[in-house]
Parts: structure tokens; sequence; C-alpha cells
């Protein structure tokens, strides 16, 4: 039996629009620190994926950074565009490719790492320690639950 609409609903309440809200705000800091590099937020975790396993394939990515795979391969050209990521294709299957950073994409890596601990830190604002590591640990927590049933 489905109990009645309340109508004391406040979607500036809710979970999803204060996670978009945050998120939003985590975005624009970024934007605006990275701005002279031309990287979006997706392309450096993207890079950072690549960086962390050597070399990889695009499901690896889809499961590293919770994008889903149409967007990854998007990124994944405009990176080999901008001539930051390599990508070499299996032999018989031009889907399947394996990736890895040119010496550019690991520089950009290097150059921005210090910027996002930075955006990281902006992004906390005034949350001591106890709340950043509590809201991280949610976070997780919600988003290793899985799809919805």
């Amino acid at each position: 039996m489905a109990s009645a609409p309340s109508t004391e609903y406040k979607f500036s309440e809710q979970v999803g629009f204060l996670l978009r809200r945050a998120y939003q705000r985590h975005a624009a800091i970024f934007k605006e620190m990275v701005a002279d590099t031309q990287l979006t937020a997706g392309q450096f975790v993207v890079l950072c994926t690549v960086r962390d396993r050597g070399s990889c394939q695009v499901p690896d990515v889809v499961a590293a950074t919770a994008i889903d795979e149409p967007s990854v391969r998007g990124i994944i050209e405009r990176l080999k565009w901008r001539e930051l990521l390599q990508v070499a294709h299996e032999p018989g299957d031009a889907r399947r490719m394996v990736m890895t950073l040119t010496p550019a994409g690991r520089t950009i890596v290097e150059t921005v790492t210090p910027i996002a601990e930075q955006i990281t830190e902006l992004t906390f604002g005034d949350l001591d320690a106890g709340e950043r590591q509590t809201l991280v640990a949610l976070l997780r927590r919600i988003g290793d639950d899985g799809p919805a049933a």
C-alpha cells in the first residue's frame, strides 16, 4: 500500500538536489582553476586513470571513473586529438583499444594534480577533518550500493 504523497516535500531538501548542487560547485571551482589547460574534470580523471594503470582499455576507464561508455569514448577521442593520449587498436577489432599517456599527457596530469588537490580543499570549504572523513565515507556508501532496485 503506497503512502500518500507528502505536502511538505521540498525538492531543495532532497539528496539528489543537494548532491547536484555540491557537484556543480566543485565543477565550477575546477573550471576556474584549470581554465588555462582547457581540460575538463572528466578529461582529467580519464588521464589519471590511464596514468594509474600504465595502460588500459575503455571498460577499465568506465569502471574507474563512473563515466558512461559513450562519454568515455568521446573524451578519449578529444584527448587523442590533443595528443595527450596514445591509442592503439587491437588487430581485427577497431573498437578495442589500449590507451597510454603521451609525454604531453603525463606533463598535464603532473601539472594539474596539485591544482586538483587545492580544488578538493576548496570544495570541502570549512568542513573540519572529521566532517570531511564522514562526508567521503557516506558518499562512498551511497555510490557503492549499486543501482536502485
